[in-house]
């Protein structure tokens, strides 16, 4: 019985592997042949300016779900795209998009020194930069009520605020806005889904090996039998 259970669970835990990297292949952010480079939360300071010139002294300090992808070859890529979603609002959703022919103004107007190759990489390095050390490393992201926005990424360095890198981004439009939120729903559906079976799978192998253990644990928890919809 303890074999069979075993094998029951590694069968379900391929499964889950298989269903999970079949929904990932269907995230709207992959489509064009983009692929991510980087997908992390980082701490970003929001903002709103309400008119031409009046920006928010202080902003709302937030984790963002930051996503940076290449089109084609990474070592030479026809475009980068950076997206910015957030749990607490699902339809927050911006990106920040530059083409290889877009790059040169972008280099002009601030005055970088890298090529457009490097770009992802430099993006990654400082957000990442942003994460382990928020003290010296900023992300400010300033909303303007048309739907575009700006976020810079500002070094504090010995009480002088340096601007690092600057990305300019537009609101997603409704209906991608609304297809990366469907895709997050059944990613986490799915998931859940998933983390119910091999609770599932667990029980009856802990049933199967060592029954009082189970007892005890369904008494120290408050839980009884699983039942078909997976839950205690």
């Amino acid at each position: 019985r303890a074999a069979a259970a075993a094998a029951m669970a590694a069968s379900a835990a391929a499964s889950g592997y298989d269903g999970a990297a079949s929904l990932a292949s269907l995230d709207p952010s992959l489509r064009e042949d983009f692929r991510p480079v980087f997908d992390r939360e980082v701490p970003i300071e929001r903002r709103l300016q309400t008119d031409d010139s009046t920006v928010e002294e202080m902003g709302t300090l937030e984790a963002l779900h930051v996503k940076v992808l290449v089109q084609g070859d990474e070592a030479s890529p026809s475009a980068v795209r950076m997206e910015l979603t957030s749990e607490t609002d699902l339809f927050f959703h911006h990106t920040h998009t530059v083409t290889a022919g877009d790059f040169p103004a972008i280099l002009e107007e601030q005055k970088l020194m890298i090529d457009f190759s490097e770009y992802a990489n430099v993006l990654c390095r400082v957000l990442n930069q942003t994460i382990k050390d928020p003290h010296t490393y900023l992300a400010v992201f300033v909303m303007h009520r048309e739907g575009h926005a700006r976020m810079d990424i500002i070094e504090n360095v010995a009480f002088r605020f340096i601007e690092l890198i600057s990305c300019d981004f537009a609101r997603t439009s409704e209906d991608v806005t609304r297809q990366h939120i469907a895709y997050r729903y059944n990613s986490l559906k799915s998931r859940l889904a998933m983390m119910q079976a091999r609770l599932q799978d667990v029980q009856k192998l802990v049933q199967a090996k060592n029954p009082s253990l189970l007892v005890q644990i369904q008494k120290q928890t408050g839980t009884s039998s699983l039942g078909a919809s997976g839950r205690f």
